[in-house]
């Protein structure tokens, strides 16, 4: 009897650590992380990696010269534009708000020197015609004893009111309003009209023309008018 419990007893023991033996190794498995899935490891099924963010290199690369960017314009009506941008394609180097910025100062410059009878100036700033025509008036002036006391206040606004393009010359009709104290005196300094306390508002509207083929870039005074 003791000798059939010991031999039962040795079976029951071999049958047992064979079955540890097989459920050890199962859970030992279970256990391990299956490549590819979580832990991003490289196989089969892995998940692809998010490539690295790339630089807007061929983006640089296809952006157009500056040369090539389209050009600024001001707020002006669409036949204005189209006469502007004509003269930007002719004349690279053209700027329409530069463009306003050196009408401005031409126009007080113009008026200065036309005030004070400088006709050195004027020749310099205006064509032929315009030139012979303000040299005219300050010819009748200086005869009628008369000098001007006038001063320009403040231009109020400049804006472009028309501009064209006829190979070689480019054209641009510039509307000026502003405000001016006018005085006009006579051969002894006395005041025969007007006022340095009220000054008026003058609206002209001058025409200034380029050679786009010259190498000279100033702009002249070809035409002058009363709004």
């Amino acid at each position: 009897m003791t000798v059939e419990i010991v031999i039962l007893a040795m079976i029951a023991a071999f049958l047992g650590l064979r079955l540890y033996s097989v459920l050890g190794r199962r859970a030992e498995h279970e256990e391990e992380t299956m490549p590819g899935r979580i832990d991003g490891k490289a196989g089969t099924n892995a998940a692809p990696t998010a490539p690295a963010p790339r630089q807007p290199v061929e983006r640089q690369q296809q952006a157009p010269s500056p040369a090539l960017q389209p050009r600024n314009i001001p707020a002006v009506t669409a036949t204005v534009e189209r006469g502007l941008r004509a003269i930007a394609a002719a004349d690279r180097q053209f700027d329409a708000y530069a463009f306003i910025e050196g009408a401005r100062s031409a126009y007080r410059m113009i008026l200065e020197a036309f005030w004070r009878g400088d006709k050195d100036e004027l020749r310099q700033l205006c064509d032929r015609d315009v030139y012979e025509g303000f040299a005219a008036a300050i010819d009748a002036r200086v005869a009628a004893g008369e000098t001007l006391d006038n001063r320009l206040v403040r231009i109020e606004e400049a804006t472009i009111s028309a501009a064209s393009f006829e190979a070689p010359f480019a054209r641009i009709t510039v509307r000026f309003r502003s405000d001016i104290a006018a005085v006009t005196r006579n051969a002894e300094g006395a005041v025969v009209a007007g006022s340095l306390n009220d000054a008026i508002e003058a609206i002209d509207i001058w025409n200034f023309s380029r050679n786009v083929a010259s190498s000279d870039p100033d702009w002249l005074l070809d035409e002058t008018d009363e709004g």
